[in-house]
This record gives structure tokens, C-alpha cells and sequence, in this order.
């Protein structure tokens, strides 16, 4: 059975580029727990809490319940779901799930696979990462799942990858750095950093605004030269573009230090740097998918007292 391919197409509601990873990162969760115990089960309302984490600080804005990944990735051939009644799932509702003890765990097959073939765990987190979310989030995310990625991790041999990882993998256009920073003149589009380290640049990177991984194109209007710090937020939904070209700030984000206020809260309502002259700014269907899928809760208000507006 070629668990890699299954992985890499479980079935996701999907409506007008809606983002829905519920999935992902309950099958993320249920491999960290796997490895860091093979019999491991991942009783509802024990761990339901942690799952709604999950989902309000790596899904999408609007408001969801992990009881549905919980049931639904049943269908999917990778999970099982018994209560104290016996085998299956009781149904997405909440206090039916607590009640009748619904406890969720990998399929014995997948559970055989893993124990046979270690390595298999960390190229199966590697497709949901890949598929699902922008690289600047995969550390963070391991963390959160309690999944030891390099440990888990071998290399695939040149040549050995299956179509899966494969289609998983896609080639990135390698010019797309080059491009986007020169676009921006190798400078921060939200705080004007521009470090060098003699001739070479250090701490830029080129943010997808719609991310590759759900089909963000790599080409320069769909790109946003950005500092480590301001790219890691951009992607977490604290930071965002409104219209206009300004910077959005979520309310949700508190910082009370003065570094946060200068290097986040100020940001509120300033208008992009860049990019130069003749290059196309961000695309506004790029603006909007980010706004409404990535960007946590409402704008701050700006120092004008203002809120900037997504659009």
C-alpha cells in the first residue's frame, strides 16, 4: 500500500480556495504521538483541547472543532476510531464523542508499515508539511505535534522517491529569491531591513503571499521580500496586506516589550516598500486569498486610530 500517495491526497473539503487542514494536522499530532509511543490512543476528550489549538494557530481564521477531522479522517483508510461500544466513530458531534469514549489511533496496516519501515514516519510528515503548509511554519509545527522530524527523517536515496513525494515536491522556481528581492531592492517590504554580509544578503527571503503549497504561483506579483522575522509572522496570520498596500497587525497579537512595539505594532497602516518602479506589486487575488485564509481576526487600529482595511 503506498501510504505516502494517501497521505498526500486526503480528501479536504475545498470551496472557493478555501483552506481546510484539519486533516493534515490531525494525522500530524497522531504521528508525533506515534512516535513518541507505537501504542499510543488518542482518547477525544483527552486531547481535544490540544487539537483545537492546533487548528485556531495553523488552520484557517473561521472558527472550527476538531471534532471533525476527528471522524472524517476515518473514510481517508489511515485512521480508526472505536468508543466504549466497540469499532466506529460515533459521528462528528462533540459531546457524543467525549461521551461515548471515542478514542482515535492509525490504522493497524499503517501502525505494521511504520514499525517495519522507521524512516516511512518522517517522509509521510514531509508530504502533510510540504502539501499543506509554507516551509517557514514545518519547525514550529513539529514542535507542536511533539514530532522529532530529523530524528524520524532519513534521506531519500536519489532516484527512490515515489510519486507521492514527487508531486509533493515540486520543483520551486528557483529564481523566485532572486527575483522578488531584487524587486525590492533586496530590503524588507514591511521594516526596510537590509543586511549584508559582504556582497551576499543575510535574514532576506522571498514570502509567498498565496502560498506555494496551495498553488501560489512563483513569480514576482505573488511575493513579498521579507526580513526572517516579519516572513515567520506574515505566514502565522499576524501580519497581512490591506488594501491599499498597507500592513495589517491582528488584534489577537500582544507584545508588550518595546522591541514588539517597534517591530510589530508600528507596523500597523504603513504602506509596503516597494517594489521598484516597473515591477508589478502584489496581485490583488494573491492579497485577498492571504486575507481571508491566513490573516488572524481583525486589523489594529492605526496610529491615526484607524483600522486599515483587508478588503
Amino acid at each position: 500500500m503506498d501510504w505516502l500517495d494517501r497521505v498526500a491526497k486526503l480528501r479536504q473539503w475545498k470551496s472557493n480556495e478555501v483552506r481546510a487542514p484539519h486533516k493534515p494536522l490531525l494525522l500530524l499530532y497522531a504521528l508525533g504521538s506515534f512516535q513518541q509511543d507505537a501504542d499510543s490512543e488518542l482518547r477525544y476528550s483527552v486531547v481535544e483541547e490540544e487539537l483545537k489549538r492546533l487548528l485556531v494557530e495553523y488552520g484557517p481564521p473561521n472558527p472550527t472543532t476538531p471534532a471533525y477531522p476527528f471522524h472524517h479522517l476515518v473514510s481517508d483508510g489511515v485512521w480508526e476510531v472505536r468508543t466504549d461500544r466497540g469499532q466506529g466513530s460515533p459521528g462528528t458531534g462533540i459531546r457524543v464523542l467525549r461521551s461515548s469514549g471515542a478514542t482515535g489511533r492509525l490504522v493497524p496496516e499503517l501502525r505494521k508499515a511504520l514499525t517495519k519501515e522507521p524512516s516511512l514516519l518522517g517522509r509521510m510528515a514531509r508530504v502533510l508539511l510540504d502539501v499543506n503548509f509554507p516551509p517557514s511554519l514545518h519547525t514550529d509545527l513539529c514542535e507542536a505535534v511533539g514530532l522529532d522530524l530529523e530524528l524520524a527523517e532519513t534521506a531519500p536515496v536519489a532516484g527512490l522517491l515515489g510519486e507521492a513525494e514527487t508531486a509533493a515536491r515540486r520543483q520551486r522556481d528557483r529564481r523566485m529569491r532572486e527575483m522578488v528581492l531584487t524587486a525590492y531592492e533586496f530590503q524588507c517590504a514591511f521594516c526596510g531591513y537590509d543586511g549584508m554580509l559582504g556582497a551576499s544578503s543575510v535574514g532576506l527571503e522571498a514570502a509567498h503571499v498565496r502560498w506555494w503549497s496551495y498553488d501560489g504561483p512563483d513569480e514576482v506579483d505573488n511575493g513579498l521580500c521579507l526580513c526572517s522575522l516579519h516572513h515567520k509572522l506574515f505566514d502565522k496570520g499576524i501580519l497581512g496586506l490591506g488594501e491599499g498596500h498597507r500592513i495589517l497587525v491582528s488584534q489577537r497579537f500582544v507584545g508588550r516589550s518595546e522591541a514588539s512595539r517597534q517591530h510589530v505594532l508600528a507596523l500597523a497602516g504603513r504602506p509596503v516598500i516597494g517594489p521598484q518602479s516597473g515591477v508589478p506589486s502584489v496581485a490583488e487575488r494573491h492579497r485577498e486569498w492571504h486575507s481571508r485564509e491566513v490573516f488572524h481576526g481583525e486589523p489594529r487600529a492605526t496610529a491615526a486610530g484607524t483600522a486599515v482595511p483587508t478588503g
